[in-house]
Order: structure tokens, then sequence, then C-alpha cells
């Protein structure tokens, strides 16, 4: 089934006021960090990981890290708009990945894990153009991160999904380890919070 970044709905609060759930795309690299890190946010639902971008329907993540289906490694975040504005999470979403690198995030090297934001609205691409515009004023550097029109996300395989938190045992180069220790084991060997503390200091999301 072909998912997209929309608004998916109206639910309502027990307050009695009216909250817009709502869905947003982007890529920040290995998106079993951007999971990791959203996951966490207030007012965030879920976050699931897969892929967009890219020219062939349903992608696995094999064909995806092989090259030339023209994909990023990317995550859709359900949020309570109520909750957490459109505008807060992608100031969060730039203060979570290295918005100066083109070429990757962190470990993470080539077209795959390059950073974006996937926009559904005219509305979304202008709050999105503003957060990169500060988030350039902030930094005094020029933000790479580019604007892209949403289009098909595809959910990678279930066995990605939930990856920081799960106790499957997997194979690693430090031998076999629960899931969310192999994810740890990974993170800090990527460097990705250390070079977010370099780029962002205080600002960065943290994890």
């Amino acid at each position: 089934m072909k998912l997209i970044a929309l608004t998916v709905g109206l639910t309502l609060m027990a307050t009695g006021a009216q909250a817009e759930i709502r869905k947003a795309v982007v890529a920040g690299g290995c998106f079993w960090c951007v999971e990791a890190d959203f996951e966490k946010v207030q007012g965030v639902k879920d976050v699931v990981s897969g892929f967009t971008g890219g020219t062939v329907e349903g992608p696995t993540y094999k064909q995806v890290v092989n090259g030339g289906t023209g994909h990023f490694e990317a995550v859709q975040i359900t949020y309570d708009d109520a909750v957490i504005s459109y505008a807060d999470l992608m100031h969060k979403f730039l203060r979570s990945i290295d918005v100066t690198d083109a070429g990757g995030q962190f470990c993470d090297r080539g077209d795959t894990y390059r950073t974006a934001i996937f926009v559904a609205t005219e509305a979304e691409r202008a709050t999105a153009e503003a957060a990169i515009a500060e988030a350039a004023k902030v930094l005094g550097q020029k933000v790479v991160t580019p604007v892209l029109s949403a289009g098909d996300f595809w959910p990678a395989e279930e066995y990605h999904q939930d990856y920081y938190k799960s106790s499957d045992i997997v194979l690693t180069r430090g031998g076999p380890m629960q899931k969310k220790n192999a994810y740890q084991f990974y993170r800090e060997g990527c460097g990705r919070d250390a070079r977010l503390a370099q780029v962002w200091g205080d600002q960065a999301l943290s994890h």
C-alpha cells in the first residue's frame, strides 16, 4: 500500500479540543537513529522507518543500499499537531542531523543517507524553508538539506522497525548482541552524537 505524507484525519482530545493527527516524512541518515530520536519527542505518536524519493516501487532494503533506486532512508512521523507543531518538528529535525553534510550522514556515506525534508503542501514547504533559513542563520553556514516534494513512502521490512529497542539477537562486528545493544554500538561507533555536538552544541537534539 502506498503511504504518502498527508494529513490523515481528525481525532478528539480528552479536553474536547480538536487535535489533528498529521504525518511528516524526513530523511536524516540511518533511519534507525531518526526513529529512535523522534519516538522520544512529546506529541509524536509513531515513527516508521522506510524509503522515499526513488523510482522503484516497493523497494527492499537490499535494493536501496545496493544503489540505483534513488531512494533515501527516511522515516514517516505521525504526530499530534495540538501537542507539537510542524514548525517545532522541523526545528528539532534539523538539530538531529548534520545539515552541512551533503554526502551522507556521519559514517554512512552516499545518496541513500542524504538528508531531506519531504513536504506534502505549500504550507509545509514554507514552514520547512523558514526552519532551514533560521538554522543557517544560527550556524552562520549554508544548510544543504533540501526541501523536496513528498511522494510514495515505503515502510522498510519489519526487522528494521523499532530496531533500537529490540531484544532480538543479531550478529555484529562486536559479536552476537541484542538489537538494542547493536544499535547503540553502531550509533556510538558512527560518531553521530559527537558530530551533532560539534555542529549544534547545546542545541543538538538530545539522544
